[in-house]
């Protein structure tokens, strides 16, 4: 990953969410995702949600009978992403492969639609917590370019849930999402790649440096964003001016 692929992804995020005039969320980095791989149907699950078989968010009726499909057979490239094999790339669940490697599950989702599926693993840390999954009605590998873009997706959606869990979506002291919130994702995604953190930690550092100098974090934010701030790994706790 780099920043540029960082930011492009990001930015395709927002755009999303500014065509819909809503406040940006799960949704879209779900429906961007989808649109920018060619994926028929993107889903994003998190390890108590295949335990219990409700997902997160699904962008179509398909994402969600596949969701149904996973947690009812216990097996499948979702489970398996999210527990712990890496990204689970399966260009044609048609195959003697995937009908081995997961038998109540690979002929059920060909039935149901589905012909290729790509999960990616949600981290925080070391720690796997779920799993963004991308499905095909056609038998088709992920390029390694749209790979490399599916794993970016994978992190913002989880920045997304993470922070929409901690209830600092809505920005800070009546800031809106869009005067903000965006570009505080954006930021983290950035400063994610500059640092080799998750981001979910990058969003910690951001905080950390705009308390220590008793700045807005809209404002570190934009400094990142517009590339006048930089965080270098040398030093995690500070940020370096251009």
């Amino acid at each position: 990953m780099n920043q540029d692929r960082a930011a492009r992804v990001w930015s395709s995020i927002v755009e999303c969410a500014r065509r819909e005039a809503a406040a940006l969320s799960l949704r879209h980095a779900c429906l961007a995702c989808a649109e920018a791989v060619s994926a028929d149907a993107a889903v994003l699950l998190l390890t108590s949600s295949l335990q219990t078989g409700h997902l997160v968010f699904a962008t179509n009726p398909l994402g969600e009978e596949l969701v149904e499909l996973q947690t009812t057979s216990g097996q499948g490239p979702a489970l398996d992403a999210a527990g712990g094999f890496g990204p689970v790339l399966v260009p044609d669940l048609a195959s003697a492969e995937s009908r081995a490697r997961w038998p109540g599950y690979a002929p059920e989702a060909v039935r149901a639609g589905a012909r290729a599926q790509f999960s990616i693993p949600l981290r925080i840390g070391a720690v796997r917590v779920g799993a963004l999954d991308l499905h095909r009605r056609e038998a088709r590998d992920l390029t390694p370019d749209a790979l490399a873009d599916t794993i970016v997706y994978a992190d913002a959606a989880l920045a997304i849930v993470l922070d929409s869990r901690a209830g600092t979506n809505g920005g800070e002291s009546g800031e809106t999402f869009f005067g903000h919130g965006a570009e505080l994702h954006q930021a983290a995604g950035m400063v994610s790649v500059q640092l080799g953190v998750p981001v979910g930690e990058a969003m910690v550092r951001l905080r950390a440096h705009a308390y220590a100098r008793g700045e807005r974090l809209g404002a570190v934010a934009k400094a990142v964003v517009q590339r006048r701030l930089r965080f270098a790994p040398s030093d995690k706790s500070e940020g370096e001016h251009r």
